[in-house]
């Protein structure tokens, strides 16, 4: 069986116009996976204490609109798949008459926190969840690359120093505040429809994040780089 909690639209989580913003709506979502996990018991401290985390791959968010401020929503999470250390999870957030309001599907990896490698599962872990069907979403076209060639727009960005605030309990850079970068890159008022997410390498306290950004039709791509070009993480916005 799946999760869901219910909440209400806070001030503190609202965008310029009023609307939940992405980087909340991104963390309701994470949260709802984190809840499901403290519950039945393989949460944070216990994988901690076996030396394991779950590390997000990628993510894939269809969005039908953004919520009002004080509006009733529902998360929910389930997972629809597990093979050795991989795991696939979907997300939703629906209104108080169970619309739509966004969808997501996630790839997940569980690693051994001493050499940040994949591992399989301990047996019995993947028992405390239920395995429920997948949503329906649209198949990503393929990794996230930076468009070349005509019609491609180079948008210049400054560079960014990662601060204590961006860490998690894994002292790296959280899932989240990479999209929020991601953000600050693109014009201020787009309108999110589709966000992709593709995590390549964890970065630490003080690294220097270059951002490389490009634009071609509807869709932004944004590449989280270190200073010698290696990819943090690949984002794309379409509106």
């Amino acid at each position: 069986m799946g999760y869901e909690f219910t909440s209400r639209i806070r001030y503190s989580e609202t965008d310029t116009n009023g609307n939940l913003s992405l980087e909340a709506l991104m963390n309701y979502l994470q949260d709802a996976s984190t809840f499901q996990s403290e519950e039945l018991g393989v949460g944070l401290k216990p994988l901690y204490e076996l030396g394991l985390a779950w590390v997000v791959a990628s993510w894939q968010i269809e969005i039908e609109r953004f919520p009002r401020l004080m509006e009733e929503v529902t998360t929910g999470t389930f997972p629809h798949k597990f093979h050795s250390f991989l795991g696939e999870r979907n997300f939703y957030m629906k209104d108080a008459e169970g619309n739509m309001i966004a969808k997501a599907n996630s790839l997940w990896t569980l690693v051994n926190l001493k050499e940040m490698k994949p591992t399989p599962a301990p047996k019995g872990m993947m028992d405390k969840y239920v395995i429920e069907p997948k949503l329906p979403m649209t198949a990503p076209t393929g990794k996230i690359r930076l468009p070349e060639g005509e019609g491609v727009e180079v948008i210049e960005a400054d560079n960014l120093i990662v601060r204590a605030y961006h860490l998690d309990t894994n002292n790296h850079v959280n899932n989240v505040q990479y999209i929020r970068m991601g953000m600050g890159c693109v014009p201020r008022d787009l309108n999110y429809k589709v966000v992709r997410v593709e995590y390549r390498k964890p970065a630490f306290l003080n690294a220097t994040i270059v951002p490389v950004v490009r634009k071609l039709g509807n869709v932004y791509t944004v590449s989280l780089q270190d200073t010698e070009g290696d990819v943090y993480v690949n984002l794309e916005f379409t509106s």
